[in-house]
């Protein structure tokens, strides 16, 4: 019955390793990697827990950046990052080969990265899911960061349009309501009749926030020849002013066409 009896360990680990990876499979050498990572159960979380400002808060919004450029600096070769409330996207360098393009790998060690710093960040535990999306060209790449810019678009509407009428005093559920069948222009309007101009809005509620490698000259002093010299230093840029449509989709595109050729190391 206990047929390990005697079993060499060789034998055990290679006998059992077949149960651990027999769902295994790795990313195509070529195809660019996205991974997508979800706050699970932040509603309660910042809502509740911390009560975080609503629509948009500035010391969350700050936690996500700190734990974007984390995830940029943990040993992956990230290209670009793009933050949309509780939600982090990361295009991997085409040519990324850590874990042997191990999707569960992958999968999980961005995960626990995401939430080991956010957790320390925030002072509580706090969760992150991810997933993968596996585009074999460019356009899918550009189409992918759309989608995800134009999905922060029209959340950031319907979280404005939500809380105006909550701070009116209608119930969570009369409010959501209220916004059922509303178009973007009616949305738009609701907001106008309530003295808010959606287009004074700042940006980084309505298009998200981008990340990516930039460089910058450092001065300092040869300490052998004691000489000025200067170097070039990569860090990570944010920018809180994206652009939408047409025009995001060729920022997209200018990243990839500049970025993709460089090898961007953690730092």
């Amino acid at each position: 019955m206990w047929r390990t009896i005697g079993m060499k360990f060789d034998e055990l680990d290679a006998k059992m390793r077949v149960f651990e990876t027999s769902r295994d499979y790795c990313v195509l050498p070529g195809v660019y990697i996205v991974a997508r990572l979800d706050g699970r159960g932040f509603t309660r979380l910042t809502k509740e827990t911390h009560r975080f400002g609503a629509p948009f808060d500035t010391r969350f919004r700050d936690n996500m950046v700190k734990t974007a450029k984390h995830l940029m600096r943990c040993g992956l070769r990230v290209v670009y990052g793009y933050i949309e409330s509780d939600e982090v996207s990361l295009l991997l360098h085409r040519d990324e080969n850590l874990f042997g393009r191990k999707a569960r790998k992958l999968i999980s060690v961005l995960a626990g990265e995401a939430s080991a710093k956010f957790s320390l960040l925030l002072g509580d535990t706090a969760c992150f899911d991810a997933r993968l999306s596996e585009l074999p060209t460019e356009s899918l790449v550009i189409d992918y960061f759309r989608w995800r810019n134009e999905d922060a678009h029209r959340n950031a509407l319907n979280a404005h349009c939500y809380w105006t009428l909550r701070e009116k005093g209608k119930s969570s559920k009369e409010a959501t309501d209220s916004l059922l069948g509303l178009s973007v222009a009616d949305k738009n309007e609701l907001l106008f009749q309530h003295g808010l101009n959606y287009n004074d809005i700042p940006n980084w509620h309505k298009r998200g926030i981008g990340l990516y490698w930039g460089s910058y000259e450092k001065s300092s002093i040869n300490p052998k020849t004691k000489v000025p010299v200067t170097t070039m230093r990569k860090k990570i840029m944010v920018d809180y002013d994206l652009p939408m449509r047409d025009e995001y989709s060729e920022y997209i595109q200018q990243l990839l066409t500049q970025l993709t050729g460089h090898d961007y190391a953690a730092i």
